[in-house]
């Protein structure tokens, strides 16, 4: 997952402000608290909600706003959200997923287009590149906890499909039913997962020169920092040179 491992790692490296923090953490809790209301109050026997809570806890949120949404959900005054999954093409015809969780289907609709238009995007229909990539789960973990052969190793044992293994971390695959047994052998292993989600992992990258990656990434930022947006995917490859001015 190239595409979405670089542009991670750039927002890694600039570091996050207050106030994104502060809209990251909201956008925490929406899931954590979504997560709870279509399952059980307890990590251990729903599956999503153990995946927001890693997700949380990666973003070092403070356990006290983890437990009030796991609350919040328990009572009466959880707003009640839709899931929706808009698709489109960025700059460098790169094909972009975008994960919305929101109250409001055509404020959301109206942002995540506009979105695309101004940011050099084209909006598409729902289906439009979502087939070239392919729905799996993803468990990831910090690359010192074990050496590029041993993940392998343990991940064939465990019945992952893929590994991929850089000097970020450790990547697996699996298929998306098989997620929670993977991730539990895994984690007998080698400890907490940094993440244990679904994802979209693109069959294929596209590699976009630096005027178009700088256009993109703009793009995907914007598209992230919309308050309905919780995720966003991208099948491209960039040069580690932009990545390291992006980062900067």
């Amino acid at each position: 997952m190239a595409g979405h491992s670089q542009f991670k790692n750039i927002m890694h490296r600039k570091g996050k402000q207050d106030k994104a923090r502060s809209k990251l953490f909201g956008k925490l809790a929406r899931e954590i608290t979504i997560a709870t209301k279509l399952g059980m109050p307890d990590p251990a026997f729903n599956p999503r909600l153990r995946a927001a809570i890693l997700a949380a806890r990666a973003e070092n949120m403070p356990k006290d706003n983890i437990e009030r949404a796991i609350k919040k959900a328990q009572g009466n005054e959880a707003e009640s959200y839709e899931e929706i999954r808009y698709e489109g093409y960025g700059p460098g015809g790169v094909a972009i997923i975008v994960e919305v969780l929101t109250d409001n289907r055509n404020r959301a609709a109206s942002d995540v287009r506009s979105t695309f238009t101004k940011r050099g995007g084209n909006f598409a229909e729902t289906g439009a590149v979502s087939f070239m990539f392919d729905r799996l789960g993803v468990v990831e973990f910090d690359a010192k906890v074990a050496t590029a052969d041993q993940m392998l190793e343990a991940a064939i044992d465990a019945g992952a499909e893929d590994v991929a293994s850089t000097a970020n971390g450790h990547e697996i695959y699996t298929a998306q039913d098989s997620l929670r047994d993977v991730a539990k052998a895994l984690e007998a292993k080698f400890g907490e997962p940094r993440k244990a989600a679904l994802t979209w992992k693109p069959q294929n990258t596209v590699t976009v020169d630096d005027e178009k990656g700088e256009q993109l990434f703009g793009l995907i930022e914007a598209l992230e920092e919309l308050d309905d947006v919780q995720n966003v995917y991208a099948n491209f490859e960039v040069s580690e040179a932009l990545v390291t001015r992006m980062s900067a």
